[in-house]
């Protein structure tokens, strides 16, 4: 009689092994990107569009509240102060809610097949990315719109995009194998974003902020990210508070070394609980 065969899924035998791996799956990583970027709108009226929809509306909601009755300062027209603070606030925010749910999404690949699972919360940071991306177009319509040219201030956006992606990793690393073993994180994660964006300055100015409180205010990393984005691409009309940027910056660092760690050791035990 045939002897029955056992399936058995073996990571790499070493730390650099792991890492070649990723390279060598990277076609998979294409496709999980491809893939979540179709079903994402698939069947939607009016496809990619949301991407735009979602952010604008956003925009028009806090440049009435915060611009016109609240009447706070701004150096710049209201509408692109708002937007240049929500484009990374939506990368960073979707990214949180896709990477949190993205090993469960794929639990009948993970359970089958080895790879470097680390691929699977990067191709769901990916997909936020491809929106941010999208949704830049309304910021270059409203700086035409206002007759807004940025300065050279804006070659320094590349940097504070990748600050931004690495916040993204490294929060999204960590709820992502954290939500495997505690399912509660799925109704947590709505929470950290909703509140998330009451106390990050979306729809203000960190100027606004008394002075005493600036330090400890920064310690919201995506403080620090979005000081950034707006000093790149607002220019002159936009000051950044140096001391409370290297805290973000550092705790972003933090943030993604550590997520990387959490998600290295735990990640042995992803297809036995999942």
């Amino acid at each position: 009689m045939p002897s029955e065969q056992t399936l058995v899924i073996e990571a790499g035998r070493s730390e650099r092994q792991y890492w070649q791996d990723l390279w060598r799956y990277r076609e998979l990583f294409y496709f999980l990107a491809w893939r979540d970027i179709l079903v994402r709108y698939k069947q939607t009226a009016i496809g990619i569009a949301w991407a735009l929809i979602r952010p604008f509306l956003t925009m028009v909601v806090f440049t009435v509240v915060f611009g016109k009755l609240a009447k706070l300062p701004s150096p710049v027209p209201y509408p692109i102060l708002v937007f240049a603070a929500m484009l990374p606030w939506q990368f960073f925010s979707g990214a949180l809610s896709e990477c949190s749910n993205s090993l469960i999404s794929n639990a009948n690949l993970i359970s089958k097949v080895y790879f470097p699972r680390l691929i699977v919360p990067i191709s769901a940071v990916i997909v936020s990315f491809v929106d941010f991306m999208v949704s830049g177009i309304i910021l270059l319509g409203l700086m035409a719109w206002y007759n807004f040219v940025p300065d050279w201030r804006i070659l320094t956006l590349p940097l504070f995009i990748g600050i931004a992606f690495a916040a993204s990793m490294g929060v999204g690393l960590w709820l992502a194998a954290l939500n495997v073993e505690y399912r509660d994180f799925r109704y947590i994660v709505p929470f950290i974003v909703q509140f998330g964006l009451y106390i990050s300055p979306v729809g203000f100015s960190s100027s606004v902020v008394p002075e005493q409180w600036r330090l400890l205010y920064s310690v919201n990393p995506m403080v620090g990210v979005i000081d950034g984005f707006r000093w790149a691409i607002l220019g002159g009309d936009a000051t950044i508070y140096w001391p409370g940027f290297a805290i973000s910056l550092v705790l972003v660092i933090l943030l993604l070394v550590s997520g990387i760690w959490y998600f290295r050791k735990t990640e042995r035990t992803f297809a036995d609980i999942i």
